[in-house]
């Protein structure tokens, strides 16, 4: 596993996320396509959980204490009972950015981990700690594409009536 790469991507993607919310009004970032989708606030604020409450804490106990049992974690029920939506979008963003500094610290400080230590999930799944710095990654990518779509159905909705499709559709691939 190459440490350093993964802690250059989720460094960098600091400026990612940055970039796709600065600029973003209020409106724009409490929007939500439908009601059973997050908003771009939402999505910070889940970042910024995760990062404190998920990826760090249990790549950590995965480390250093394979068979401790977990923090129990609600993400999807979080985005209401913690109010995301009403949060300060900007404050947000800098507690996402604030925890995101300490992970990378505490990945950067890490000498000689053994990527093999497994979890085993009382759901029968086994987790390795290489699984869960990949995952952590990944994560960071899916939601940036999910804050490309939000900003791609916001231009469609507050266009109407005028349309977005010579610009192309959007597709999953």
């Amino acid at each position: 596993m190459n440490l350093e790469y993964f802690i250059g991507r989720l460094a960098t993607n600091r400026q990612v996320f940055e970039g796709l919310v600065n600029g973003c009004s209020i409106e724009q970032a409490r929007w939500k396509p439908s009601p059973d989708k997050w908003s771009i606030l939402e999505v910070i604020n889940h970042l910024f959980d995760e990062e404190r409450e998920d990826f760090r804490q249990r790549l950590d106990l995965v480390l250093t204490n394979p068979g401790q049992i977990w923090p129990r974690i609600d993400p999807q029920n979080w985005v209401t009972t913690r109010r995301y939506n009403e949060r300060d979008l900007d404050q947000s963003l800098n507690n996402f950015f604030t925890e995101r500094e300490k992970s990378l610290s505490w990945l950067s400080q890490l000498a000689t981990p053994n990527w093999q230590n497994r979890y085993e999930h009382p759901d029968g799944r086994a987790i390795s700690a290489g699984d869960l710095l990949a995952s952590w990654l990944a994560h960071d990518f899916l939601h940036v594409r999910q804050l490309s779509r939000l900003h791609w159905q916001y231009v469609g909705a507050i266009a109407n009536p005028y349309q977005t499709t010579y610009g192309g559709p959007w597709k999953e691939s």
